[in-house]
């Protein structure tokens, strides 16, 4: 291995070590090195502009942070190879690689039916034929079918390193200190019990801290309201770029994102047509702002607007509602932007978007946090903390929202 490449300084963790030449090969794998081409947090940048970080850069995070969390649990005891530690390093550094172009935002616009988990595993899969079957541990623990289900659980779980990575870099990069969680904390006071992860009692202020800051990035960021307007423009956008191609418009795109404007792609065609993922892989944000570019000044007015906003950040104005929109509100705006514009009214309806947001930061029965004492005893967060209002985080969230061209005529 390239002893200059053997540590990689990261602004949030200091120096990450890369342990040795099987996870070199994987960081170095072209899906992986993709992720620098991906934005973490998509287009959260128009609210905080230093949320410019990569998904490389949150992998490489989290798989420093799930040798953390092995060696800690070699410290108290558990039996954990150097196989097994690899197998869980290299498993979480290819966790994101399904992710295409500003991550969540284009799951049902570009692919629709398959989950960004599902092409991962897909991906995975070609990975482990081209280096003979050396990721079969990785991918056992990514399915959770390896026997150490604590493993996958690091992976993928309420307290996972992948949470513990985004929630601290996400904090970082945004400038929202309320999100800085006690990482280090919380893998120091890790242990197992019966096989299952579990959080020393003396830990118990980092996991209430941990869960307040989940809650409040998500309403601060991740669902932060112009964020959300943003997002539904880009989607609009996209349904009207595929709209035009359906119609046989030439649009000018990169050969990936044509392959996707061009073809309606679901998860039968991911599994009967290989070059789906072969364009999949291709596909990055670049592709997007590419075509936003050239889209600018296309003769198409809708495609023209959207794109010319999303470039100079003249986003969709958007109104929040206890209550969902009612349809004669959507007719208004449609009827008015139609004559506005010139436009036919299922032109005009690209130029708004109503919709839900939902979140419950925390639910019991899909996979507690517990809580080890002294003498043995486990209890879930829940009873354990005084402090915490488990109810009030396991409450599911609804907030409606109409987004909607402002006036530029």
């Amino acid at each position: 291995m390239d002893t200059k490449l053997k540590i990689i300084n990261d602004p949030v963790f200091g120096f990450i070590n890369i342990p040795n030449e099987f996870i070199f090969r994987v960081l170095n794998h072209p899906y992986v090195q993709r992720l620098n081409r991906i934005k973490q947090l998509g287009l959260a940048f128009y609210v905080y502009p230093g949320a410019v970080h990569s998904r490389f850069h949150h992998s490489l995070g989290a798989m420093h942070l799930m040798s953390e969390a092995v060696n800690q649990l070699r410290s108290n005891g558990h039996s954990i190879s150097d196989e097994e530690k690899t197998g869980a390093m290299a498993c979480i550094l290819m966790h994101d690689i399904g992710h295409g172009p500003f991550s969540h935002v284009l799951e049902n616009t570009l692919v629709n039916g398959i989950t960004h988990e599902e092409i991962s595993l897909r991906l995975m899969n070609r990975m482990n034929l081209e280096m003979n079957g050396q990721l079969d541990l990785a991918i056992a623990i990514f399915k959770d079918t390896y026997p150490k289900q604590f493993l996958h659980r690091l992976v993928s779980g309420q307290l996972d390193v992948d949470r513990l990575d985004y929630l601290r870099r996400d904090s970082f990069f945004t400038g929202v200190t309320e999100g800085n969680i006690g990482s280090a904390r919380i893998l120091k006071m890790l242990n197992l019990k019966n096989d299952k992860l579990v959080i020393e009692a003396k830990g118990i202020y980092s996991i209430e801290n941990f869960l307040m800051a989940r809650r409040l990035m998500y309403w601060q960021v991740y669902l932060h309201k112009t964020a959300v307007a943003a997002e539904n423009m880009l989607i609009n956008t996209l349904r009207r770029a595929k709209k035009l191609a359906s119609q046989g418009v030439e649009l000018n795109v990169t050969p990936a994102l044509r392959y996707f404007l061009y073809h309606s792609v679901n998860k039968t065609i991911f599994e009967n047509h290989p070059e789906a993922l072969d364009f999949f892989v291709e596909l990055d944000d670049n592709d997007i702002w590419c075509a936003l570019k050239a889209w600018e000044k296309h003769p198409d007015k809708v495609l023209s607007l959207l794109s010319r906003g999303l470039l100079n950040r003249n986003l969709f104005k958007i109104e929040m509602s206890p209550t969902p929109i009612s349809p004669e509100v959507l007719i208004e705006k449609t009827t008015r932007y139609a004559e506005t514009y010139d436009l036919l009214p299922e032109e005009a309806s690209y130029l708004l978007s109503a919709d839900a947001i939902t979140t419950d930061m925390y639910r019991e029965e899909d996979d507690s946090i517990s809580i080890l004492y002294k003498d043995g005893t486990v209890k879930d967060i829940s009873e354990a903390s005084d402090m915490l209002n488990i109810q009030l985080l396991s409450k599911k969230i609804v907030k409606y929202y109409l987004c909607f061209l402002r006036d530029s005529k």
